[in-house]
């Protein structure tokens, strides 16, 4: 079934329209958007630990992340990816046996990312990162979807004349060492998405939300897979303190009107 579903999750970013991948951070969110439509999921970092009461940035350990994973895909019937920030190991071999427990936990791809946590702002240097890969590439095996995410947009790194080349050089680094797909959030400008879907040879992840162009419109621009990020968690987020300003403040319980009633959550994860 894990290959079935990685089979399929390949193939969704060689489709048109397209990828639209919505992000989880637990297990009932994950219910509820694969229940919304979603040909697949995916987790956001920031939103996991943040539900597990820690601050985006490698502050949890492997054992915590990869048990969300293992949550989430038992949740839902459609294919999974993981973000796991930058590998969850400090070494090579680290994050091979972070991608091997990714990938058992069933999850069929994941963001690995090429800043630095404990240094803002900072990147890996490329040929240390193109090994971190290369080691996931051996953990994870063949069948799983392993995304390069680039932050140098995202973290503003180097003068802007000079981001769309350096991006370009780790993508071609990142994509001889056995990337599937190429992710550059912090980006969503037409002509640098344009410059960019032209130079990788893999599929353009991009990272939207308000603000960003259209799914529709990044379509035609070439972009392969259009992902949420934090954006979704977030959003639950601030309904969960309106609602708590309403109550206190308000006289009302107005707030909560709408939700998911209780039997169609009972029914989504059972």
């Amino acid at each position: 079934m894990t290959n079935e579903k990685a089979a399929r999750f390949r193939a969704l970013h060689t489709t048109t329209p397209p990828l639209l991948l919505p992000n989880c951070w637990d297990a009932g969110s994950a219910a509820v958007i694969a229940d919304a439509g979603a040909a697949a999921i995916a987790t956001t970092s920031a939103g996991v630990a943040w539900s597990l009461g820690r601050p985006d940035g490698d502050h949890l350990d492997r054992d915590a992340a990869v048990g969300v994973v293992e949550r989430v895909v038992r949740a839902v019937d459609v294919p999974v990816t993981a973000d796991i920030e930058s590998g969850f190991g400090r070494t090579p071999k680290g994050v091979r046996k972070t991608l091997a427990a990714v990938a058992s936990a069933g999850a069929v791809g994941v963001n690995i990312e090429d800043s630095v946590a404990d240094r803002p702002g900072a990147l890996r240097p490329l040929t240390d990162q193109a090994e971190r890969l290369a080691a996931a590439r051996e953990g994870a095996g063949a069948d799983l979807f392993i995304n390069a995410r680039i932050d140098i947009y995202l973290a503003g790194i180097g003068e802007p004349e000079t981001r769309l080349a350096a991006v370009i050089e780790r993508a071609a680094a990142y994509t001889e060492a056995g990337a599937d797909g190429i992710f550059v959030p912090g980006v969503t400008d037409p002509e640098t998405i344009t410059a960019l879907v032209n130079a990788i040879s893999l599929p353009l992840n991009i990272m939207a939300g308000p603000g960003a162009p259209a799914p529709s419109a990044l379509a035609k621009l070439g972009v392969s897979r259009i992902s949420l990020g934090p954006g979704l968690a977030a959003a639950a987020y601030a309904a969960a303190r309106r609602a708590t300003t309403t109550l206190l403040e308000s006289d009302s319980y107005d707030a909560v009107e709408g939700g998911i009633d209780f039997g169609t959550m009972q029914t989504l994860l059972q």
